[in-house]
């Protein structure tokens, strides 16, 4: 994606939702704008239609804890991918852990269905107005949500390995 891109994608956004666009980066090239949770619906409405970008393809949604954010624990990430006027783009809306809540975009992107689905059963993301708001992946009966970092990655009170085998 060209500069030139990029700017045309801000300036769309900017001049529509102005105020409510959060910090802009191009992490390796991909340009990445934070969108207020509450607005997501409208900004992916608002991609999907826009005659000059046409972000009509959603490639990806995944979420991403950060524990140390307090009050934005939670990241929702979509990449969506115009195929017309190949232009790609990053959103992220970040939530609290309290309640790790925001509008299912199933309505604009049928591919969105399975992709919250799991999102909800690996990072306990609620997907409000989601067709079947459910686990993929893991167990029905799992109580937690395996890819939040609350858990210690091993069991520290184990002493039956010599640690000077795994490099540490």
């Amino acid at each position: 994606m060209t500069n030139n891109q990029h700017q045309q994608v801000l300036d769309a956004l900017q001049q529509r939702f102005g105020a409510d666009l959060g910090s802009v980066s191009e992490p390796y090239g991909l340009l990445t704008v934070e969108i207020p949770a509450t607005r997501i619906l409208d900004v992916l409405d608002f991609l999907k239609n826009h005659e000059q970008l046409r972000l009509d393809f959603l490639t990806d949604l995944c979420a991403v804890h950060y524990p140390e954010d307090p009050g934005r624990e939670i990241a929702v990430v979509y990449h969506l991918h115009s195929m017309v006027h190949n232009i790609r783009l990053r959103l992220k809306a970040f939530l609290p852990i309290s309640n790790p809540e925001i509008a299912s975009a199933t309505k604009l992107y049928s591919a969105a269905n399975w992709m919250e689905r799991e999102t909800y059963d690996f990072y306990g993301v609620l997907f409000t107005n989601h067709p079947d708001l459910r686990r993929i992946l893991n167990m029905d009966s799992m109580d937690y949500f395996p890819l939040r970092k609350e858990y210690a990655l091993e069991d520290e009170t184990r002493n039956d390995k010599d640690d000077r085998f795994f490099g540490r």
